[in-house]
């Protein structure tokens, strides 16, 4: 399996070729032309990509009618479109409003409760492998399960997505492409640039053991603002695509390998 990011083509003609467009914190809603800049951005992509993954915080606040920006932008696309939720679409607690507006337009999301999809394309099938992801801490700074109910409540939190992330792998282990999609970090890696007294409040290594153990082709997460683009944890890629960490509105990756399953490998 070799991933792309300069848009260079498959090099053998019997691979298959998988483009990707991926953007996370896009933040519609704030601003008097989001509408319209919500149209153009996702109508640039028609033609050049096969599929398009959201990394979360699609909204600025989580109302349903910011959401409603993104499900007109991506209704009438002829690719298939999935997403994440991040902290900015829970922030007034209408996460269930909001899902259903993108939902309606298409948009397929994914959670701790529905954490996998599989597309068929190019005669062959891609497995997405999808949860919100949390905060949590890492090596020397993890958020514990002891103490008051509400601390112990971001533990089992952070526990619970990293169990329907490894459930979500666990279903698309026989696809031939595999990435997984979150909005939180599952390394500090990618968190390089930010200030780390706040890496706790960015992710957690909690959901890097079902990363480990089942090796997806890439990662994706957002969240992380003034982090770094690319990582890894153990031999898996992981990308942070916040949009002001790319600088882009989305950033295009191509996965060519085999139409069968395959050990993976990354160049």
């Amino acid at each position: 399996m070799s991933i792309a990011i300069d848009g260079r083509p498959a090099e053998r003609r019997d691979e298959c070729r998988i483009r990707i467009a991926a953007a996370g914190d896009i933040h519609y809603g704030e601003r008097e032309d989001d509408r319209e800049r919500a149209a153009a951005t996702f109508a640039a992509l028609d033609g050049r990509v096969d599929v398009i993954l959201l990394a979360g915080d699609l909204t600025t606040h989580g109302e349903p009618e910011q959401a409603q920006l993104v499900a007109d932008a991506v209704r009438d696309l002829g690719v298939p479109v999935l997403t994440v939720l991040g902290n900015h679409d829970w922030h007034v607690d209408r996460a269930d409003e909001l899902e259903a507006v993108l939902t309606d337009a298409g948009v397929v999301v994914l959670d701790k409760d529905r954490s996998h999809h599989i597309l068929d394309l190019c005669d062959t099938q891609l497995g997405i492998a999808g949860v919100k992801g949390f905060m949590g801490g890492f090596q020397g700074s993890h958020l514990p399960d002891f103490g008051e109910p509400s601390l112990r409540g971001v533990y089992r939190e952070s526990v619970e997505e990293a169990e329907a992330l490894d459930e979500g792998l666990r279903a698309i282990a026989m696809c031939p492409f595999r990435i997984v999609l979150m909005h939180y970090a599952p390394t500090t890696a990618t968190l390089v640039g930010e200030r780390e007294t706040i890496w706790t409040f960015l992710g957690t290594d909690r959901l890097a053991p079902p990363l480990l153990e089942h090796n997806p082709d890439m990662v994706l997460h957002g969240h992380a603002h003034a982090g770094t683009f690319e990582g890894r944890l153990g031999e898996v890629p992981v990308y942070n695509v916040s949009v002001p960490v790319m600088g882009e509105d989305f950033w295009v990756f191509e996965l060519t390998g085999e139409r069968r399953r395959v050990p993976s490998e990354v160049h």
